[in-house]
């Protein structure tokens, strides 16, 4: 168990309770896990607290040590009861103001003061320092271990000139006492509001406490060892648990790989805003991201980081008292594209926080500028260069596009004839963000130097694509139906030269590689006479924009 620091947060008048929300930052009411507003059973009959039962299921009973069950102390007052002193109370003929201490209480808590009961003092001798004036006898069962706990109590005091309570709680782990507290509460000193001569306030632990135990009890020990004075009441006692919340966020949501993107923890206090110390998380790093340099910034206190893996770290530390949060930005880079969820599960064990919901990380291909060109044939010699038969260009640029060109029965000028180009070059993006460059380039019906070089069919494709991390991949391929070079059957492969005597040479399915690109030829030819003939053209790349293409 650690014990938390933080300051008494003044006396404040009830609150209506807050509408749920999930938001990070946003405090939410501490959970009560117990309450005792003294009502169970209770009539005009007066009652001392330790022959009191609380309602089922836990019926719970109290103890009090002797002085703070005598000269009129320990009594569940209310203004039900009679008019004149209990017999035996020990009032002194003050039992009217006793009562009103509980008129009070009601009128503040919920309006219910001519009919409320609570734990009265107005002490007619010295009790002495340190005595406990309550303590639970049945152990309260919790939820979770590792959870904070602390109370709220409200608390009325008289005679504010003379000797004021002092009012310490301390939390039961078994038989060993936890102070709940930095500085008891002195009533007088510490309410806001004064009703008929009488100090009221609602009053919560100043120190919660990160409980290990499964159920806790509860111990009240007034410090002011005085008689003179010291007449308060206490009502509606509550066992809270003020767990923080731990909750996690990308932030931007969506990146490129290789880019980073914060991931921020916020712890979110509970609406009392003490102070939580001790809490701790373990983060297990999803795969395809690396945290860099863990933590960037954090705005919690006691920071302690401590790697657990390759990529993981541990965090601990303290969310300090006021502070609504608290966060932590770590820097994470993405090194595979994909959609990386975080969720509870990835911040395990937790100690002294409730588990966030889950938070989403895009990452997506890089922002490649595509290059695709294609055409059906080009033709240069030592005099003169003509134009590429129907071009297909997408050239160096970022936005996703098609181009393509079509032509039938067109001549090759001075070399041959077709039937049938048809080109095409695009860029498309996949939902990934992943890019892919494309050019196809196909001919049909191609007859070269009289019959020299025939075919049926040629198409070539060449293709570049960013892969998950990043890269570009590039590949291509041709295929060549019924190839004949110099009435021989040529069964192509790639980069296959064929020489024709006295001709030239002709290279099937040509590959050219390029940074982050291809070039493919489906056929390459080239005369001795200097005249250069290509017959379906493809080259595809993607590039870094800003870089040329």
């Amino acid at each position: 168990m650690a014990l938390l620091t933080g300051s008494l947060l003044a006396a404040t008048a009830p609150a209506a309770p807050a509408t749920p929300t999930a938001a990070p930052g946003d405090p939410q009411p501490p959970v009560v896990v117990f309450t005792e507003d003294f009502e169970n059973g209770q009539t005009s009959a007066v009652t001392w607290v330790d022959d009191y039962t609380g309602p089922a299921p836990l019926a719970q009973t109290y103890r009090a040590d002797p002085a703070w069950l005598t000269y009129c102390n320990g009594i569940i007052a209310s203004p039900l009861n009679q008019a004149s002193d209990p017999p035996g109370a020990g009032c002194f003929g003050w039992w009217p103001r006793v009562k009103d201490l509980a008129r009070v209480l009601g009128d503040w808590s919920n309006g219910t003061g001519p009919t409320n009961h609570a734990v009265t003092a107005y002490t007619h001798s010295d009790p002495g320092a340190g005595r406990t004036q309550l303590e639970t006898v049945t152990p309260i069962p919790l939820s979770a271990t590792n959870r904070f706990v602390s109370f709220a109590v409200d608390v009325a005091e008289q005679n504010c000139y003379a000797a004021n309570a002092r009012y310490a709680f301390y939390l039961l782990d078994g038989p060993t006492a936890v102070p709940a507290f930095q500085r008891p509460i002195t009533p007088c000193v510490d309410a806001t509001t004064v009703v008929n001569a009488t100090a009221v306030g609602t009053f919560h632990s100043d120190a919660p406490v990160l409980f290990s135990g499964t159920s806790v009890g509860l111990r009240l020990v007034n410090q002011q060892p005085s008689g003179n004075g010291n007449d308060s009441a206490f009502d509606n006692i509550r066992v809270l648990d003020v767990t923080p919340r731990l909750d996690l966020a990308y932030a931007p949501g969506t990146i490129e790989v290789g880019q980073t993107a914060d991931l921020t923890f916020t712890v979110t206090n509970t609406s009392e805003l003490s102070a939580k110390s001790g809490w701790s998380f373990r983060f297990a790093v999803p795969p395809g991201l690396t945290a860099v340099n863990p933590p960037s910034a954090t705005t919690c206190a006691d920071m302690v980081f401590g790697t657990t893996g390759a990529a993981d770290f541990a965090a601990t530390g303290t969310l300090p008292a006021g502070a609504a949060s608290c966060t932590i930005t770590v820097p994470v880079r993405a090194s595979t594209v994909g959609t990386h969820t975080t969720c509870a599960a990835d911040v395990t064990p937790l100690v002294g926080l409730d588990p966030p919901g889950c938070t989403t990380l895009v990452v997506v291909g890089p922002t490649l500028a595509f290059d695709a060109h294609a055409h059906g044939a080009l033709l240069s010699t030592p005099l003169a260069l003509i134009p590429p038969l129907a071009p297909a260009d997408l050239t160096c640029t970022t936005a996703p596009g098609i181009d393509s060109d079509t032509l039938a029965d067109f001549p090759i000028p001075l070399v041959g004839t077709t039937s049938v180009i048809a080109d095409e070059a695009s860029g498309t993006v996949g939902p990934d963000g992943l890019r892919t460059a494309r050019a196809t380039a196909n001919t049909a019906g191609l007859n070269l130097l009289n019959g020299l070089i025939t075919a049926d069919e040629l198409r070539a494709e060449s293709i570049a694509t960013s892969t998950a991390t990043g890269a570009v991949t590039a590949t291509g391929s041709s295929t060549l139906s019924n190839l004949r070079v110099a009435g021989r059957r040529i069964i192509p492969a790639p980069n296959l030269r064929i020489t024709i005597p006295l001709v030239g040479t002709v290279i099937t399915d040509e590959h050219i590689h390029r940074p982050n690109g291809i070039t493919v030829n489906a056929l390459h030819i080239r005369l001795l006479l200097g005249t250069d003939i290509i017959v379906g053209h493809t080259r595809a790349s993607l590039s870094t924009p800003g870089i040329p293409c």
